[in-house]
């Protein structure tokens, strides 16, 4: 029964969560919404998100004295991907500034409460399992190109990748399969956890219903997850310090975008 649960939720029904058709300037206006619920108290979202740059610097030094600096790029690319499960306590803070209930920060806590949390959980494991696949992919892309040999140096490494054909063919390939990765995140959990904390609707229909509305709204989805891919990219750049208003930010907009492509009363 535990498992039935944790993949229809408690609020199975016969009929699918409805979702919307949104336009650009919706998107846009959730991007807005959250930056009115992060400038509200920032102090407190910031608080919360200071652990992910700060495990984003533990990870770049731990590669970088593992001799896997192949990696950090990989590493930094993959918040694209871990970034939902980041924001789940967000996602909590809007709603109870949606409902004119109090804000504070101790609050985002409050999701370990909620009755959906076996179905979060295996939500935010199919995303681990997910990075996990990105990072095995992208250690054996370079050992493709560059063999079993890790990088001497990190400029060195850095000047090879920019002038040589085969740090080129990394660049390209690379990328071209973390874009892969980060649209498989983005069609199955775009607003797959705001939901689930919103409505028990279990973790099958949390997915199903990401996946529809990207294909309902296909452009106005790529545009958003051009918004986050280009976000988070700007977080980085700072020694990912910038991560820490990025992230909640993000987090906030996603809580409004699922107010925007999900009807209300479908239970």
């Amino acid at each position: 029964m535990a498992n039935i649960h944790v993949f229809n939720g408690a609020e199975e029904t016969a009929a699918p969560v409805r979702v919307r058709e949104v336009s650009f300037s919706d998107v846009l206006d959730a991007l807005r919404l959250g930056l009115e619920d992060f400038w509200e108290k920032p102090s407190h979202y910031v608080f919360l998100c200071l652990i992910y740059p700060v495990v984003g610097v533990v990870l770049i030094t731990w590669t970088s004295g593992g001799n896997a600096l192949q990696l950090i790029y990989p590493l930094m690319a993959g918040f694209a991907i871990l970034g939902p499960i980041a924001a789940i306590g967000l996602y909590e803070i809007s709603r109870r500034r949606e409902q004119h209930i109090d804000t504070s920060w101790r609050h985002a806590l409050e999701v370990t409460k909620s009755p959906a949390v076996p179905a979060i959980l295996a939500i935010g494991v199919m995303l681990v399992v997910l990075f996990i696949v990105w990072m095995f992919v992208a250690q054996a892309l370079y050992q493709t190109i560059y063999g079993t040999t890790a990088p001497a140096s990190f400029w060195g490494f850095f000047n090879d990748v920019f002038t040589t054909q085969r740090g080129w063919a990394l660049i390209i390939f690379g990328n071209a399969v973390g874009l892969l990765f980060a649209l498989i995140a983005l069609c199955t959990t775009v607003i797959a956890f705001p939901l689930l904390l919103d409505r028990d609707v279990g973790a099958y229909a949390a997915v199903d219903t990401s996946i529809r509305v990207v294909r309902k709204n296909p452009l106005q989805m790529m545009f958003w997850g051009l918004i986050v891919a280009a976000a988070l990219l700007i977080g980085t750049i700072p020694l990912l310090v910038g991560l820490a208003i990025v992230i909640p930010v993000l987090g906030h907009a996603t809580w409004h975008l699922y107010r925007k492509v999900v009807e209300t009363g479908d239970t």
